[in-house]
């Protein structure tokens, strides 16, 4: 039997043995063969496999879209990759919106001085929407 144990395989992708487990459990991961003594023996696309997850991991995408985009690669259904990174990037992109909006809060906080939440919202001048309907003046 040729392939790589479990450690070879954990210590060459950067992951602990736990993950390789728990990408077994997910689906992400074929169960690999065993050894006749028992030990996992995972075929050398398996490192492919974990490098992909974890790239994947960076750009954002969670587990569950991971297992749709390796599930798409199996069978080689539609939409690829290039629509589900087109999503992918417009979730991001919302994203970076939204803590652009919160940076520019904070920075206008600092700037007139907000020292103390309970202070500052009483000024009309705060900055920090105190409630979920920003528009709304006098709550």
């Amino acid at each position: 039997m040729t392939g790589l144990r479990s450690g070879r395989l954990a210590e060459a992708a950067g992951v602990n043995h736990q993950t390789l487990r728990y990408y077994e459990r997910r689906g992400l991961l074929a169960e690999p063969a065993r050894t006749p003594g028992g030990h996992r023996l995972y075929p050398p696309e398996a490192l492919t496999v974990l490098r992909m997850i974890k790239a994947a991991k960076r750009l954002g995408f969670t587990l569950e879209e991971i297992a749709d985009l390796l599930d798409a690669r199996r069978r080689r259904r539609e939409p690829g990759l290039a629509a589900r990174v087109a999503v992918k990037l417009t979730e991001v992109e919302a994203r970076i919106a939204d803590l652009e909006t919160v940076r520019d809060t904070l920075l206008s906080a600092l700037d007139l001085g907000c020292d103390d939440l309970a202070a500052c919202a009483h000024a009309p001048s705060c900055p920090i929407a105190f409630n979920d309907d920003a528009s709304c003046g006098t709550c």
